[in-house]
């Protein structure tokens, strides 16, 4: 106003002044004005890096093209920003650049491509940035070291972290806390809780003790006794209600499973920010209480704050729990009006999803239009497969993983041997089995062992799977022998399945299942009073069979049938449509598989039980509340049996519609009479 003309160090200053994106915005056509644009770098530059800041990532790139001299501050903003963004590549492609320009690289240069190295999971370049670093002597400071340190930490590196630790010659605060964040991911509590008392030993500051990242190793464990030591802590400095320490005990009370105490913490913070509400979304999700999930969501929506990305990934998984596919598509449709869309996490929660509610081609729709994916992405596109019993597409995806660069991990394994134990595939199994540890260095976990025993017995190679069972560096697990006892009721191997159903009787297993299979074991071999004696056993032990039930979603709605369920208000229509199914199934040559029905009672009430089964009256609910032509999808708790496998098949063809069905273990997709399992499962 005064009419004296700014210069360039007023206008850097002015800025790097902390405003919003449209501060910046406004500014910019004044910095043009007065030429500094063309005749400052250092303009151009705190111009960029504002840009950045506010994630105007756009308007940032915008100003580095059309500046007519850079340095090495220019690109390192410009990295920084696409680092921040999750633009690995578009980083990556910079620091070549700044390279090919001869300019020098410094401390942020390699903070940002060790950014860049962690979010692509690529140990590789990592490694090579950790070359630069050492031969850069002008940066052997601990702000990189500490960057490095992060960077192992993140890609499960802990001997690299561990040994550049030690060598440190400077460590601060930012160390010890690296390094316990990367034992609390681990799940190394007790090396974390060792550089914990080192930290107050040498008389760090209390208040930045790494609190959060103990109570992550407490709710990891889960161990409630230190988590309630770390909280006890946390009130004594007066902490307990900061936004970091009270969302990290909100996390940890819900991952131990007290969900009152996390909603508790959640009530009594004073500021709740979207990351104290995703905190309790997910712990209501990891706890299975999925209504309630949804219900804090529109919560959080009435209280003004937006979900991001981690909100997102959090209430969709509870959608795809709940099959509910109507509101996940409602998810996915705010998630692109939100802007996370492009976020790898919310792609992979969406991929999810659709895979778990049975869209299996919007699940790949969904992969395909990804603009960045990572290892959990693939994963879940290979999880999909092996759901839907597809092995052959499954091992594609997985050998497609390795061609684009991506390293397989624990879960990648389990999902392709999952894959393999569905289509009983022996020979593929061993080989991914072997791959995993041989190639890989991978440690086989409990689940992969019962994958390769449950291919094994599914194809009746009890001789190997007695061979796994002994080469096995694991005791005896309830999941190994469920596995054997499940390939026994399908060969009517009476004498494993005795033994197998023993070995979990002796481990105090409160769950009713191998009582039944035993049970039914011999009731199909007609050894009723065998049969008797195991459902006696049961009864006197006060255990239950777990009920079957299924359900379906018509107009955003779930409804849940049992067996013979007559609570419904349209059971009589639904009959009607069962019956009607009926005598065009039995024209087309349907003969119902009494067996099924295992109850020593004449073939007039096997007929009968055989009708009503839960998914026949779900799927003759929806044939009656949905277009014609819509496919239908329901869910069911327990293992669907070969008679309504049989009759679903039929029905398929008869009403010319696609039907789903989740069962226990996997999906099946019945279309003109054939299912996609190919009979086996």
């Amino acid at each position: 106003r005064e009419g004296v003309a700014p210069d360039r160090v007023t206008v850097s200053t002015v800025l790097n002044v902390p405003a919003s994106g449209t501060v910046t915005a406004s500014l910019h056509p004044f910095t043009v004005k007065l030429g500094l644009l063309r005749s400052s770098v250092v303009v151009c530059n705190t111009l960029l890096d504002a840009y950045c800041k506010h994630g105007l990532l756009a308007a940032g790139m915008r100003v580095f093209q059309e500046m007519p001299h850079r340095d090495s501050v220019t690109y390192n903003a410009m990295m920084m920003g696409c680092s921040k963004e999750g633009l690995h590549r578009e980083a990556l492609g910079l620091f070549t650049d700044m390279r090919r320009a001869g300019l020098d690289a410094s401390q942020f240069t390699f903070s940002s491509m060790l950014t860049v190295a962690t979010g692509m999971g690529d140990l590789h370049l990592g490694r090579q940035v950790h070359g630069l670093v050492a031969r850069a002597t002008s940066v052997h400071n601990v702000f990189v070291k500490n960057s490095l340190l992060d960077f192992y930490s993140k890609c499960d590196c802990l001997a690299e972290m561990e040994k550049l630790f030690d060598e440190m010659p400077e460590r601060d605060n930012v160390s010890y806390n690296v390094m316990i964040s990367g034992y609390a991911w681990n799940r190394c509590a007790s090396r974390a809780l060792r550089l914990f008392r080192e930290m107050q030993i040498l008389c760090f500051d209390r208040q930045a003790l790494p609190y959060a990242s103990l109570l992550s190793v407490a709710g990891s464990l889960p161990h409630i006794g230190i988590g309630k030591q770390i909280h006890a802590q946390l009130v004594l400095l007066g902490l307990s209600s900061e936004d970091l320490a009270g969302n990290a005990l909100i996390d940890m009370y819900s991952k131990c499973g007290m969900l009152d105490a996390a909603k508790t913490n959640f009530l009594n913070k004073n500021d709740k920010t979207g990351v104290s509400w995703t905190a309790m979304i997910t712990g209501y999700v990891q706890n299975g209480q999925l209504e309630e999930a949804l219900r804090l969501f529109c919560d959080m929506r009435r209280a003004g704050l937006s979900p991001d990305r981690a909100t997102f990934s959090s209430i969709i998984k509870a959608s795809s729990s709940l099959a509910m596919i109507g509101l996940g598509r409602q998810l996915h449709s705010y998630t692109i009006r939100s802007g996370h869309i492009s976020s790898v996490f919310s792609g992979s929660a969406l991929l999810d999803m659709y895979a778990k509610c049975g869209c299996l081609d919007e699940a790949l729709q969904t992969f395909d239009e990804m603009p960045e994916r990572n290892s959990i992405s693939w994963n879940a596109v290979i999880s999909a497969y092996a759901h839907y019993g597809q092995a052959k597409n499954a091992i594609k995806v997985f050998e497609g993983m390795l061609h684009y660069g991506f390293k397989p991990d624990s879960v990648t394994f389990l999902s392709v041997l999952s894959a393999c134990s569905h289509n009983g595939l022996a020979e593929e199994c061993m080989k991914y089995f072997e791959l995993m540890e041989d190639e890989y260095g991978i440690s086989p976990w409990k689940g992969h062992y019962a994958c390769v025993i449950d291919t094994l017995g599914r194809v009746g190679r009890f001789d190997k799977v007695q061979k796994m069972l002994s080469v096995m560096p694991f005791e005896d697990d309830p999941i190994i022998w469920s596995s054997i006892l499940h390939s026994c009721r399908i060969h009517g191997n009476q004498d494993l399945a005795r033994v197998a159903a023993e070995k979990l009787f002796s481990m105090g297993s409160t769950d009713a299942t191998p009582y039944v299979i035993l049970s039914n074991i011999y009731a199909k071999a007609g050894k009723w009073e065998d049969a008797a004696r195991v459902k006696k056993i049961m009864r006197n032990r006060g255990l239950r069979k777990e009920s079957g039930y299924s359900w379906v979603e018509v107009k955003q709605k779930i409804y849940s049938f049992s067996s013979n369920d007559q609570t419904n208000p349209m059971i009589s229509e639904m009959k009607e449509e069962l019956e009607r199914l009926y005598k065009e199934m039995d024209k087309q040559g349907y003969k119902p598989d009494t067996s099924c029905a295992l109850h020593q009672v004449d073939d007039d009430l096997k007929l009968e039980s055989l009708k009503y089964h839960s998914e026949r009256l779900a799927i003759a609910f929806a044939l009656i509340n949905t277009p014609l032509g819509r496919p239908i999808r329901v869910m069911k708790n327990l293992s669907a049996c070969l008679d309504c496998h049989a009759a679903i098949k039929m029905m398929s063809k008869i009403v010319n519609r696609d039907i789903i069905v989740r069962d226990s273990s996997r999906f099946h997709h019945f279309k003109d009479g054939v299912c996609s399992c190919g009979d086996y499962w």
